[in-house]
């Protein structure tokens, strides 16, 4: 996913009224205000009530599902024949501004700060999770060569306190 992909992506939004977060390394490079690398898809949060809208207009436009061991129906991929992959991370905002990803019993949320998040695609200004969330979102896991690239350029940014992982 170019930039391009990105803001076609979003303008698409705009239409639908539909408004998203960037997430994942999109939201990395927004934050950081350039693209430092290539993504292979578009990771976004989006509210369940906007689901059904966004799916039917991606699938639209050929969009269809990227089969893969971890799909939930709130967490799944669509794909198109170009090689374009959208992430979505499906949230219901709480009252106090969390948002509540998957099942409430779950106990897994976006916390409302990490829906704070702007920055910048190809000029652009976007909603994204915040550098704070990202950095914190970015362990309890293994990461990668990728994953320790974006947590070291927010936390040298923005001035987080690098994780001891």
């Amino acid at each position: 996913m170019t930039a391009d992909d990105v803001c076609r992506f979003l303008d698409l939004m705009q239409d639908l009224g539909i408004h998203v977060w960037l997430d994942g390394g999109w939201a990395v490079d927004a934050c950081l205000g350039s693209q430092t690398r290539h993504h292979a898809d578009l990771d976004i949060a989006l509210e369940k009530r906007d689901l059904a809208a966004v799916v039917d207009a991606l699938r639209g436009r050929g969009y269809t599902d990227v089969p893969r061991d971890d799909t939930q129906p709130w967490n799944f991929v669509l794909g198109d024949q170009a090689g374009h992959e959208v992430d979505f991370h499906v949230i219901e905002v709480a009252e106090d501004g969390r948002g509540i990803y998957g099942p409430a019993e779950r106990g897994e949320f976006y916390p409302a700060a990490a829906l704070t998040g702007t920055g910048t695609v190809n000029d652009r200004t976007v909603d994204c999770i915040s550098p704070e969330w990202l950095v914190k979102f970015h362990t309890g896991y293994q990461l990668d060569a990728k994953d320790r690239a974006d947590v070291s350029a927010l936390c040298e940014r923005f001035g987080i306190a690098l994780p001891n992982e």
